[in-house]
């Protein structure tokens, strides 16, 4: 889909969802075609190509065409943390903590915070699914246990109590 186009001395937007973020970075005139995209979102994310044509330029074809791929980063969104299991001594639990959105995908980090700090590994932990396995469950578990979705845009946290 052509977006933006400058031909015999006129800029044009075209009609698209774009056109009222979209424009030259400099005048024309200058030579440097560079666009600009402002507040961009995720569904802005693609192949753009930018192609020159100069008036009676004998140029072989493909030389006058430029590539990018844009990736829109997106932060996890406000991840939701459950407890999965009977929380009694002696049983084994699972605490999930999941986010909705994050391009690319996020990383879970699982931690303890109260009454002391702990942190976790593999195999409790599984960082890219976002679950944490506790085993052979003593009252000393009981604690707060936060869990951090984070990519490389952003962070985003959500909490939950287990009482044994």
């Amino acid at each position: 889909v052509q977006i933006l186009t400058f031909l015999d001395g006129v800029v044009k937007v075209e009609e698209t969802e774009l056109k009222p973020r979209l424009g030259f970075l400099y005048p024309v005139l200058t030579h440097n075609i560079s666009v600009f995209i402002n507040a961009t979102q995720e569904h802005d994310s693609g192949q753009y190509l930018c192609t020159v044509n100069v008036l009676d330029d004998v140029t072989s074809t493909g030389k006058n065409v430029g590539v990018i791929n844009l990736t829109v980063l997106v932060p996890p969104a406000t991840p939701t943390c459950q407890l999965h299991g009977d929380p009694a001594v002696g049983a084994n639990i699972t605490l999930s903590c999941t986010s909705k959105k994050g391009k690319p995908l996020p990383m879970y980090q699982w931690q303890r915070t109260a009454p002391t700090l702990q942190v976790f590994f593999p195999p409790a932990q599984d960082r890219t699914r976002g679950t944490l396995k506790l085993t052979n469950l003593s009252m000393d578990m009981s604690g707060v246990y936060i869990c951090v979705a984070e990519n490389q845009a952003g962070l985003a946290e959500c909490s939950i109590v287990l009482e044994v």
